[in-house]
């Protein structure tokens, strides 16, 4: 098939290598550009860094102030771009954010000081379990994922000439801006027409509520269940 993905670099290029290799025909076409703050973390101390994307990983890299305090990363890729980057010690929680805030609370005692290093449009969790369970946590926004003005070209030209086949979509505000993209052209009903395959529920929510068909929901919010769904292979 010829795929459309639409998840920020540099995601996406290991996406499309991926789906190469299955034999499908990727066109790597973002809608967010994500670009560090150049922020300097707030001074702690602190107990844990909070990572629930590997967008953050490029901003806090050179940070010193950060280095040698455990990491709590939200699944394996995020965990595996930390510990190359020189953070940690690292421990991996299980893909989503209410997963990593479970990890954190069975792993510290309450009350400690937390660091979440997280992009400018950020979801409730895990702030506001690990709040509930009685840490204390600082958000620290290191990158910002910014929308582009208008759907990429070259998706624009194979959707006129219903060369697409599908698309994958890994974040809900993705999903949403990649939609808001296409009706803001001309394309969006071939946008509609397209198989969407999706890591999450939460990334299928925009698509959904707007009446879009979803191909395919992950059950897990791991790249390899969407992978195996597109080669016919069991989740």
């Amino acid at each position: 098939m010829r795929i459309w993905v639409a998840r920020p670099e540099p995601g996406a290029t290991r996406t499309g290598a991926a789906l190469a290799e299955l034999g499908h025909a990727p066109l790597v076409a973002p809608v967010l550009a994500v670009r560090p703050t150049a922020a300097a973390p707030p001074m702690g101390p602190f107990a844990a860094l909070l990572l629930t994307s590997a967008n953050a990983v490029p901003a806090i890299r050179d940070a010193p102030a950060l280095r040698g305090l455990p990491v709590f990363a939200v699944g394996a890729r995020t965990a595996a771009l930390a510990r190359a980057a020189g953070l940690g010690p690292v421990r991996e929680g299980p893909g989503d954010a209410a997963g990593l805030a479970g990890l954190v609370a069975a792993t510290l005692p309450p009350g400690q000081p937390l660091l979440h290093a997280t992009g400018a449009e950020r979801k409730p969790e895990p702030a506001a379990t690990l709040t509930a369970a009685g840490f204390r946590v600082t958000a620290f926004v290191a990158y910002r994922a910014e929308p582009l003005d208008r759907l990429p070209p070259a998706v624009g030209r194979e959707l006129a000439e219903n060369r697409l086949e599908a698309a994958l979509h890994y974040s809900r505000r993705s999903a949403a801006v990649a939609l808001a993209l296409a009706d803001g052209s001309e394309h969006g009903g071939a946008f509609r027409r397209l198989r969407h395959y999706c890591l999450s529920p939460d990334v299928a929510a925009p698509l959904e509520a707007a009446g879009v068909p979803v191909h395919f929901v992950a059950a897990r919010p791991r790249e390899a269940d969407l992978l195996d769904a597109l080669a016919g292979r069991p989740g």
